[in-house]
Formats: C-alpha cells, structure tokens, sequence
C-alpha cells in the first residue's frame, strides 16, 4: 500500500455482511447497512506522550476489529475503498473472526 497513516491511525478494510438472513432471506444491496466491522491494513508509528515518547498501538496489521457505525473517513487508496480512523475509535479486537466474550 502507498499510504502509511500517521500519529494514532489507522487504515481498516470493511468486511462484508452476509447477504441473507438467518431464516434465508436475501438482501438487497439497498437494505444492506455498512459493516461495522473490518480488517487493520495499515497502522501510524502511535502519538506521543508529555515527554515525548510514543504510546504504542493495541492494534496491529490483520487484527479484525469493531468500530462505531459512523467512524473513520472514507477514501480511496490503490483502487479501493478504505477507512481511515484514530484507534480510539475502534471499539474492540475480534478474537478468531468471533467477538471475544466478557469474562
């Protein structure tokens, strides 16, 4: 990729939804609601503290994460549609491809 993000960002590839219910129904592309969750393709160097020193990502390249439905900014990099969003945004780390459970 041609674009490295700064300080606390990070660039998140959608994944799709499924397109039929669970009972079987398809859904139509307009019905669909953008995923609000995805893959980090991308992740800044972190910010700096008081003094300084960089406070490092909990993220990291391939982790799939949840995010707010309205999160991040939508660009186009090399051809595809990407979001690009400060990791305070990211609401958690799947674990698996599944959400983690609460302990």
């Amino acid at each position: 990729m041609a674009f490295t993000p700064l300080h606390d960002r990070v660039v998140v590839r959608r994944v799709e939804s499924e397109e039929k219910t669970a009972g079987g129904l398809i859904i139509p592309d307009s019905a669909k609601e953008k995923p609000a969750e995805g893959e980090i393709v991308a992740v800044g160097a972190g910010a700096r503290d008081d003094d300084g020193d960089r406070i490092a990502l909990d993220v990291k390249v391939g982790d799939r994460v949840l995010f707010g439905k309205w999160s991040g900014t939508e660009v186009t990099i090399d051809g595809e549609e990407l979001l690009i969003m400060k990791e305070a945004d990211i609401m958690g780390i799947m674990d698996n491809g599944k959400a983690a459970k609460a302990a």
